[in-house]
């Protein structure tokens, strides 16, 4: 897939997640707080989207003809310019 192309999809996809789920900030928070207790220290809103990031880059490793993946990574940038600081 084309990069434009891509970020076409990884755009439609933030929106059709955003009609779904809300806002992407209030989702990361729900997120943030949830780990924060599993993990026993505050954690904040841009490491949540890091390590979702990181993760469909570990999965993207493992079969990097799984396009949505790379998609999901695209989106999840899109969703850290909108929750950092």
């Amino acid at each position: 897939m084309k990069g434009d192309a891509m970020l076409r999809r990884a755009a439609a996809v933030v929106g059709e997640r955003r009609a779904l789920y809300g806002d992407p900030r209030r989702s990361m928070e729900a997120v943030a707080r949830r780990w924060s207790i599993t993990l026993g220290h505050p954690v904040m809103l841009a490491p949540v989207v890091l390590c979702l990031i990181d993760l469909k880059l570990a999965r993207f490793a493992c079969d990097p003809s799984h396009e949505d993946s790379i998609v999901d990574v695209a989106g999840y940038a899109a969703v850290l310019g909108e929750v950092a600081p």
